[in-house]
């Protein structure tokens, strides 16, 4: 049985070797994750009960498999398009994957924060929650992290695709150019090099997510969904903005660079700078970075308790 097996993995192709090491270590990642959520339900049953059928709703709902097939079907037409980068095709497409997943995530993330609170307040479906006894504080935790539940297993979905196709770019591109075929280990390197982007492209959906619970307490999802993209797009530009100050020291771009500090920093969370010079990300940045996104998170967790709070349910 072990020299079959052995055969049967030598038979498989260079890049599927590679990534289905990554995809092996990426399946333990799901049951831990699924432990996870057990303990949490088991530990804190209230706020478990609230983030379960939270999350389990918006698996449920018919948004969650068109996200992951639209994810899916651009990972897949992302590996065919020609970029005319003279052998660079492979940046081109890991940068647009991630931010590929990055927007589905954080879209699942708006739509299900608002169909999940502000809807239930529209629909008096929270004060019914809140009477058996729950607090408000465990009905919005609750709801952010069922948001979360969800969102992270449309993460798991979508990277492991994302990995493959990675994989697989590399060796179509050695045989479109009619190079050498990169073998199982530079394949394994690689792949191993740009998933701290996943890494980054998760700790800002986090962020957004907690955002979109604090805005969901006041405003219903088109007003949420604007401005969260909004502040996706500002958070993103923020560095740009502050260097034009610096160098012009124009009052105006001052007057909004300062305006716009109480914002997150999202730039942080972006991984193109590092793929275009083939450098990796260390591990010290992807912590400062976690443990930023958390504080932030926290910072619009406290926010939104503070909104829903004195909100009239009845």
């Amino acid at each position: 049985m072990l020299q079959a097996n052995t055969f049967l993995f030598a038979a498989m192709p260079v890049w599927l070797r590679a990534s289905s090491k990554i995809d092996f270590y990426a399946l333990g990642g799901l049951l831990l994750f699924a432990l996870a959520v057990w303990l949490f339900r088991a530990f804190l049953p209230k706020v478990g009960a609230i983030a379960w059928v939270t999350a389990k709703e918006t698996i449920l709902q018919p948004l969650f498999l068109i996200l992951s097939m639209v994810g899916i079907f651009g990972l897949l037409v992302f590996l065919f398009l020609s970029y005319h980068t003279l052998g660079e095709d492979i940046k081109i497409v890991v940068s647009q994957g991630l931010t590929l997943v990055k927007l589905l995530a954080v879209f699942l993330a708006v739509w299900s924060a608002s169909t999940s609170i502000a809807d239930e307040i529209e629909g008096k479906t929270a004060l019914m929650i809140l009477a058996k006894p729950v607090g408000r504080a465990k009905f919005v935790i609750g709801k952010y992290m069922g948001v979360m539940i969800a969102v992270t297993l449309l993460f798991f979905i979508l990277g492991f695709f994302f990995i493959n196709s990675v994989g697989y770019k590399l060796v179509y591109d050695a045989r479109e150019l009619a190079k050498e075929v990169p073998t199982q280990a530079e394949c394994f390197t690689y792949i191993v090099g740009i998933l701290p982007g996943l890494v980054l492209a998760f700790f800002e959906t986090i962020v957004l997510a907690a955002i979109s619970v604090a805005i969901s307490t006041r405003l219903p999802l088109l007003p949420n969904l604007t401005i969260c993209l909004t502040l996706y797009a500002l958070g993103h530009i923020m560095p740009i903005i502050t260097a034009s100050n610096a160098a012009a020291q124009m009052p105006l771009v001052g007057f909004f660079a300062n305006l716009l500090c109480v914002l997150p920093v999202l730039d942080h969370f972006n991984m193109e700078t590092a793929v275009a010079m083939d450098r990796t990300v260390p591990l010290t940045y992807l912590l400062w970075t976690g443990l930023y996104s958390f504080l932030f998170a926290v910072a619009a967790l406290v926010l939104s308790l503070t909104l829903f709070d004195d909100r009239d349910l009845a």
